[in-house]
């Protein structure tokens, strides 16, 4: 008896606090969405995770209404829609015109067009426990996207070695929020909940090393120099300076104003092409350029035939054949 109730209670307990972890998790951009306002622009800032956190939501919304004594996992989805949707709409008012325009056909594209077509193909297809497990691996291939959205931050902490743009506090949150839902799929025996939810703790882990490695090394400078070389080098302007320019040259750099980080990756492979173009260019250049030498000539020719017709071919064949009077004769 004392088992089953100890059964019972872990995981109502672990949905509770999962619910209240994870509502925290959806406040905290509150202080970015207030900086956002603030400044009136959002530029710097990507809705991406945003928009891929409100269709995590909406998916396991549906996969929590189709499997029994789901409530507690319904209640906090539902919840996570309605702010989701505001941070959206407060990103949308204060975007530029590009970041608006990506984050609306990322919205029409993945939380409704998507899942709508999920939601249709999931109720035609299949039914009873195949519909159930068709939606629950959709549903982890989106949690994991969720959890390693703010890794593209990653990038940018590392070449502007500024934390700026990177938000602990939804990292702390978010890596807190996997451990107690993973704890929730193991006692609920749900391994699309547990899956996901062990990962992030995996992702949460390693970016908040990253932000303490940079964080470290972004504070540990100043104090470490002399009073009358910090006049002169002090790296604190700089690395702010650097990290202004990396938000306001994100259009040309990271896509769409750092709000476009899945077309990002089809510049890159442009980019690279580009790259192999010129090197290959460069390339032909040189291999025009190197028969010319005279020096590379003689070797060659030496090699093949000896010093003597090396030197021949140097000179060109028309001076060769000029004769001896007519040489004379210009000499004079």
């Amino acid at each position: 008896m004392g088992g089953t109730s100890l059964e019972r209670f872990l995981p109502i307990a672990f949905g509770i606090l999962g619910n209240i972890i994870s509502f925290v998790v959806y406040l905290a951009p509150v202080p970015t969405i207030l900086k956002i306002y603030q400044n009136k622009s959002a530029e710097g800032y990507s809705s991406l995770s945003y928009n891929l956190s409100l269709f995590s939501c909406l998916i396991w919304v549906y996969y929590a209404h189709l499997k029994p004594n789901s409530g507690l996992l319904i209640s906090i989805n539902a919840i996570g829609c309605l702010i989701l949707t505001c941070y959206i709409t407060i990103y949308l008012v204060f975007a530029t015109r590009k970041d608006r325009i990506f984050t609306i056909q990322v919205f029409v594209a993945l939380n409704l067009v998507t899942f709508i077509g999920i939601l249709f193909l999931t109720l035609l297809l299949f039914s009873g426990t195949n519909r159930l497990t068709v939606l629950g691996w959709i549903c982890v291939g989106f949690s994991i996207s969720v959890y390693a959205a703010p890794m593209s931050t990653i990038r940018r902490v590392v070449r502007t070695r500024s934390v700026e743009f990177m938000p602990v506090n939804v990292l702390v949150c978010l890596t807190l929020s996997a451990a107690v839902w993973f704890g929730y799929g193991v006692f609920t025996k749900d391994a699309f909940i547990s899956i996901p939810c062990l990962l992030g703790v995996f992702f949460g882990i390693g970016q908040i090393v990253v932000y303490v490695i940079y964080k470290r090394k972004g504070n540990a400078v100043e104090p470490a120099e002399p009073e009358h070389i910090v006049e002169v080098a002090e790296p604190a302007p700089a690395q702010a300076a650097e990290a202004q320019v990396a938000a306001e040259g994100s259009d040309h750099e990271d896509g769409e104003g750092g709000a476009q980080e899945p077309a990002a990756a089809a510049e890159h492979i442009t980019k690279i092409a580009e790259h192999v173009a010129q090197i290959a260019e460069h390339i032909v250049k040189l291999a025009e350029i190197t028969p010319m030498s005279p020096t590379q000539e003689e070797r060659k020719a030496a090699a093949e035939e000896g010093e003597g017709s090396a030197v021949e071919t140097v000179v060109p064949e028309n001076v060769i054949n000029i004769p001896a009077s007519e040489m004379n004769g210009r000499d004079e």
